[in-house]
């Protein structure tokens, strides 16, 4: 049976992370580095993919919300919620930068959201080592994800590199930390749709 206070916490959560600035502890990446001049075309590019990058972060506070909602165990639900805390400082840098660039965010945030709770609240129905490697093999899909956006992205932009070098870092441990913890391999075909779902995802947020 699901606490009513967790479900109090998951709505504050689901509400602050599509209507309230995100906060970050540490301080965002290349904050120091200074702004380089971009061509229309080089800003252009840098803000799509800024905003996929935060989509993939609203994504993911939703993924480890409904994840911590249904895990069974005690621990497990801690090493979510710490994820998603670190989680959120990259919610942070992701839309201070896209501000930086005179960009806007994704017009469907709500409904990215919404569909990530209820693919990461299955998960946790499914059990504490499913849930775990569901969060390992998002994780690594998404540093595969931000490694191609290294690629992409502006040379000029060291801004827009550095934070996503960090969060690439930063999700790689994640997904490491979850398979300590008794994470299980997901079967290829379920790797396959998660891959089909991020690439629809991507495609989308890069444009709306």
């Amino acid at each position: 049976m699901i606490n009513i206070d967790k479900l109090i916490i998951g709505f504050d959560s689901a509400l602050r992370t599509l209507f309230v600035p995100a906060q970050t502890i540490r301080s965002i990446p290349g904050k120091d580095k200074p702004e380089s001049e971009l061509t229309d075309a080089e800003k252009e590019l840098s803000v799509a993919l800024m905003r996929v990058n935060h989509v993939g972060e609203v994504c993911a506070q939703a993924l480890y919300q409904g994840q911590g909602l249904t895990a069974q165990n005690e621990d497990v639900q801690k090493t979510l919620m710490q994820a998603a805390r670190e989680e959120t400082e990259h919610l942070a840098w992701t839309e201070q930068r896209i501000s930086e660039l005179g960009g806007r965010k994704s017009f469907l945030n709500p409904l990215w959201y919404g569909g990530s709770f209820a693919i990461g609240f299955v998960a946790g129905l499914l059990g504490d080592k499913w849930n775990l490697g569901f969060l390992a093999e998002t994780e690594r899909q998404v540093e595969e994800h931000l490694s191609s956006h290294l690629h992409r992205l502006p040379f000029n932009d060291q801004k827009s590199r550095a934070i996503v070098t960090q969060m690439k870092i930063d999700e790689a441990s994640h997904a490491t930390m979850a398979l300590s913890h008794g994470g299980a391999e997901l079967p290829a075909p379920v790797k396959v749709v998660m891959k089909l779902g991020s690439k629809i995802m991507t495609k989308t947020a890069y444009w709306v």
